[in-house]
C-alpha cells in the first residue's frame, strides 16, 4: 500500500527519518509531504506514534483531472463502496488548483457528487455528508493535470495531542504547537539522547510546556497519539481493527514500562505564568514527571558539567515586540554560556532571524527553514564545542547581576544609564515629579531615548523606549543589536519588569518630526489590565484596556502605551502645562480653548488654575474621549467643559470669522506634518502654514489675551514678518518650558507666546 504523510514546510527530512525508524519503507520526501509504502498496520503505527506528521493519507488511486469532466469520470470510476459502509457519513476535502480547476470549493463539490452518484448506482442511495466529524474523509489533492485520491486515515490532525487546553488568559504565553516542539527536539537528536538513558532537557522559554512535554513523551516511550479518542480510520469499511488493537496495547505496554524511566526537565521561563502552564500541561498529558525551574543566573551552576539538550523558543515574542525579542536573546545567551563547551551537550533554537547566532556567540552547524503562521523562521542547530564559553556580560552595579548582551561595548551604555538614573532620580524625588526622561541619546552609538512612568491609582513602574533610526552609515543589524541590548539591560537597572517594557522606532525625519515613522508597540495589552480606577477629586471613571494612571503637578493622567502611537502625556511639555495653569490664576473664572488637544492634559491644567470655561478641540473623537476621562478623573464635569470634534483649521477659521467667540488663554501644540483626509485643507505643514493659524488664533483672544503656540519641528523658523505685518507679537519662550530632563534636548520643542500688539503683553508682565 502507497501512503502519504503530510507536514509543515521544512520538516519533511526530519518526517522522512522519523518514518523510517517506525518501519516505514521507499519513504520519499516531497514537498509538505513523505510518501512511504507498507502494510495497514504501518500507517496505523504513524499515526500513532509519529510526533512530526500533521496526517496520513491511504493512496487509492491516481486519476486524471485537467478539467471537471476527467476529475468526475475518474473518481466514479474508484468502488467506493469498498470504501464508505451504509449509513456512513462522508466529507471531501480538496487540496491545489490547475488551469481549469481554480476553485477548491468546486473541485470538492465535483468530487462529491462523483462519489455519491457512485454509491447511489451500487446502493440506491446517496450518502449523508458531514464536513464536522466525517465517518470517512476523503482526500484529493491537484497537481497540474493530475490528481491523488485517498482515505484519510487520521481525522484530526495529529498535533491535535488530545491533552491541549484552550489558550485562554495565558497572555504572553502563546501555546507551540506539539508538532513543531517535536522538530526541535528530533533536530536536537533528543531520540538519541533518550536511548541512552537519563537524558536532561534544559528548555528556555517552556511557555505554556509543549517542548516539555514532547520530550518527556519520548523519554517515557508514550506514543503522542495515546490520548486520541476519534480516528479517521475508525468507521472506514477498510479498517483492520485486529492489527489496530493490537498496536495500542503495544503502546499502552510500553507507557507502562516507561513510566519507570528517567528524564530531566530543566525549565526556565521569564514570563509570569509559565511555571504553572507548563505543569499543568504535563498533568493533562499523563506524564509523570517533576520538572526544575531556575532562573537565567542559576543556569551555569544548574547543568553543571552535565551534557543536555538546550531547546528555546526564540519565536515567541510577536513581530515589533522588541523588549520581548531583547528578553528571549539575553536568556538564550545565558543557556548557551551554561553548555558552551560541554561535549555532548545540544543546542536548538527556533528563531525569526538570525540574531539568535550573535547571542549564541556562534553559526549555526545546521539551519533549517521554517513557516510559523505566514512568517519565516528557522531551527537553528548549534555545536556547543565551537562555541566560546565566554559571552559578553554587562555587570550592573549592586545587587543587579549581570546581563548578556550581543555587543561587548554595551557595558558603556548600561554604566552611562546607571550613573544617569541615579541622578535623574534625585532629581525626580526633590522636584516631586513621578514621570520623566531618564536616558536621551547620550552616547550617540544608542541613540535612544527612555522615558520612566510610576502609576498612582494603578501601580507600576512602565518603560517608553524610543529609537532613533541610525544613519545610513551605520551597519543595520549592529543598530538592531544595540537596541535589543539596551532593551536587555534597561529593565534591569531601572527595575521595571520586561513586560512593562515598550518600544517604538522614531525618526529624526527630514521635517523634524520625532514622530515621523513611529511605529505601534507589538507587545499588546501589557500584564497590567486595570479597570475602573478612581480619580483624585472626581468619582469612578472607566480605565479603556491597557491603560494606567499617573500624577504630575498634583493632577491624574491616564496613559496607555500599547493601544496609540503616543502614550497620551507628552513629557517635555510638563513645564509648559504649568505655566498655563499659572497663566489662568492671573485670570481667575476666565475661558481657555486648547487646540490640537490630543488627550486634553492642558485643559485640565487650566482647569485647575481656575478656568471658568474650557474649550477642547480635536480631530480625533478617540483623543476627545481620552480628554474627557482625563478632565472628569480630575473633577472637571459640566457645561463649563466642552469637547469638540473638528478639523481644527477648519473650525479656528469659523470661529475667527464669526466675531462672537474670545478665550483669554489658547494653547496650540501643532503636529508637524498632516495630510488626513479628514481635514478640509489638502495638508497642513509647521512652516509653510504656521502664520495663517498663528493670526487667526490671535483673531480668538479677548483683550488681554494670549496664546502659547508650539511645535516640534527642531529647526522651525516663524515668519515674524508676515506676524508683525498682521499686528501679532511673537516672543520666543522655548527656554523656559524645556523641562530639566530634556535639558540635553533643548529643540524637543519649540514654543513662544502670542498677543496681539495693540495689548503689548509681554512674558515679563505675565510672570514668564
Amino acid at each position: 500500500m502507497e501512503f502519504v504523510a503530510t507536514c509543515p514546510k521544512g520538516f519533511e527530512p526530519l518526517l522522512a527519518g522519523e518514518l523510517r525508524a517506525l518501519g516505514a519503507e521507499g519513504v520519499r520526501p516531497l514537498v509538505g509531504q513523505v510518501s512511504f509504502a507498507g502494510s495497514l498496520a504501518d500507517a496505523y503505527r504513524c499515526c500513532l506514534w509519529s510526533r512530526l506528521a500533521s496526517n496520513v493519507t491511504l493512496v487509492l488511486a491516481r486519476i486524471a483531472a485537467a478539467d471537471a469532466d476527467q476529475l468526475y469520470a475518474g473518481l466514479a470510476a474508484i468502488p467506493w463502496e469498498e470504501h464508505v459502509a451504509p449509513g456512513a457519513t462522508m466529507a471531501v476535502e480538496a487540496r491545489g488548483t490547475n488551469d481549469r480547476l481554480r476553485n477548491t470549493q468546486f473541485v470538492a463539490l465535483r468530487s462529491k457528487d462523483a462519489v455519491a452518484d457512485r454509491l447511489l448506482a451500487r446502493r440506491g442511495a446517496r450518502p449523508l455528508v458531514n464536513t464536522d466529524a466525517p465517518d470517512v474523509g476523503i482526500v484529493v489533492r491537484l497537481s497540474r493535470e493530475r490528481a491523488t485520491v485517498g482515505i484519510d486515515l487520521t481525522g484530526e490532525p495529529l498535533f491535535h495531542r488530545g491533552w491541549e487546553a484552550a489558550p485562554t488568559g495565558l497572555g504572553r504565553l502563546a501555546p507551540r504547537r506539539a508538532d513543531y516542539a517535536a522538530a526541535l527536539l528530533e533536530a536536537g537528536c533528543w531520540f538519541r539522547d533518550v536511548r541512552h538513558g537519563s537524558p536532561v532537557l534544559v528548555n528556555l522559554f517552556c511557555g505554556t510546556g509543549g517542548v516539555a512535554v514532547e520530550a518527556a513523551g519520548q523519554a517515557l516511550d508514550r506514543a503522542p497519539g495515546l490520548l486520541r479518542v476519534r480516528w479517521g480510520f475508525s468507521r472506514w469499511a477498510g479498517h483492520d481493527a485486529g492489527a489496530w488493537d493490537a498496536l495500542a496495547a503495544e503502546a499502552a505496554d510500553r507507557a507502562a514500562a516507561g513510566a519507570k524511566n528517567d528524564v530531566g526537565l530543566l525549565l526556565c521561563d521569564t514570563r509570569p505564568g509559565a511555571e504553572a502552564a507548563t505543569r499543568r500541561a504535563l498533568r493533562a498529558a499523563g506524564v509523570d514527571a517533576d520538572p526544575r525551574f531556575v532562573g537565567a543566573g542559576e543556569l551555569a551552576s544548574a547543568v553543571g558539567g552535565g551534557a543536555p539538550l538546550v531547546v528555546a523558543d526564540l519565536a515567541w515574542p510577536r513581530p515589533g515586540d522588541l523588549a520581548g525579542e531583547a528578553e528571549a536573546l539575553s536568556l538564550f545567551s545565558a543557556g548557551v554560556g551554561a553548555v558552551a563547551g560541554h561535549d555532548g551537550a545540544g543546542i536548538v533554537a527556533l528563531s525569526p532571524d538570525d540574531a539568535a547566532d550573535a547571542a549564541a556567540g556562534g553559526e549555526p552547524a545546521e539551519a533549517i527553514g521554517v513557516i510559523l503562521g505566514r512568517d519565516d523562521a528557522t531551527i537553528r542547530c548549534y555545536d556547543p564545542m565551537s562555541l566560546s564559553a565566554e559571552h559578553p556580560l554587562v555587570r550592573l552595579r549592586g545587587d543587579a547581576g549581570s546581563v548578556p548582551v550581543l555587543v561587548g561595548a554595551s557595558d558603556q551604555f548600561a554604566a552611562r544609564l546607571a550613573k544617569v538614573a541615579r541622578l535623574r532620580a534625585r532629581w525626580a524625588a526633590r522636584e516631586d515629579v513621578s514621570c520623566y526622561r531618564v536616558y536621551d541619546a547620550d552616547l550617540p552609538d544608542y541613540a535612544v531615548s527612555i522615558d520612566l512612568y510610576r502609576g498612582s491609582a494603578t501601580p507600576g513602574r512602565w518603560l517608553y523606549v524610543s529609537e532613533y533610526a541610525a544613519p545610513r552609515d551605520v551597519d543595520a543589524g549592529l543598530a538592531r543589536r544595540r537596541l535589543l541590548d539596551v532593551l536587555a539591560i534597561a529593565p534591569r537597572v531601572l527595575d521595571v519588569s520586561p513586560d512593562d517594557v515598550h518600544v517604538r522606532v522614531r525618526t529624526r525625519a527630514r521635517g523634524g518630526s520625532q514622530y515621523a515613522d513611529g511605529g505601534r508597540d507589538g507587545r499588546g495589552v501589557s500584564a497590567r489590565d486595570e479597570r475602573g480606577a478612581s480619580g483624585r477629586r472626581g468619582g469612578r471613571v472607566e480605565l479603556p484596556r491597557g491603560a494606567h494612571l499617573v500624577d504630575e503637578g498634583g493632577l491624574t493622567f491616564e496613559v496607555n502605551f500599547s493601544e496609540r502611537l503616543d502614550c497620551g502625556l507628552f513629557l517635555d511639555h510638563r513645564e509648559t502645562r504649568s505655566m498655563v495653569r499659572e497663566l489662568m490664576k492671573r485670570a481667575p473664572g476666565g475661558s481657555f480653548l486648547n487646540l490640537f488637544a490630543y488627550t486634553g492634559t492642558a485643559s485640565c491644567y487650566a482647569a485647575d488654575g481656575g478656568a471658568g470655561l474650557t474649550t477642547t478641540v480635536d480631530l480625533s473623537k478617540p483623543s476627545l474621549d481620552w480628554a474627557r476621562r482625563n478632565m472628569e478623573r480630575n473633577g472637571f464635569v459640566g457645561r463649563s467643559h466642552e469637547f469638540v470634534q473638528a478639523d481644527v483649521l477648519q473650525w479656528v477659521a469659523d470661529r475667527r470669522h464669526e466675531h462672537r467667540y474670545t478665550w483669554d488663554l489658547v494653547f496650540c501644540d501643532v503636529p508637524t506634518f498632516s495630510n488626513s483626509n479628514r481635514m478640509r485643507a489638502s495638508s497642513w505643514d509647521v512652516q509653510r502654514d504656521h502664520a495663517d493659524l498663528i493670526i487667526s488664533v490671535s483673531r480668538l483672544l479677548s483683550r488681554g489675551g494670549c496664546a502659547i503656540f508650539s511645535c516640534n519641528l527642531r529647526n522651525f523658523k516663524p515668519d515674524v514678518e508676515t506676524l508683525e505685518k498682521a499686528g501679532v507679537g511673537l516672543t520666543d519662550i522655548t527656554a523656559k518650558t524645556i523641562p530639566e530632563d530634556f535639558s540635553r534636548n533643548s529643540k524637543i520643542h519649540h514654543a513662544y507666546l502670542v498677543a496681539r500688539r495693540e495689548d503689548g503683553i509681554t512674558p515679563k508682565e505675565l510672570g514668564i
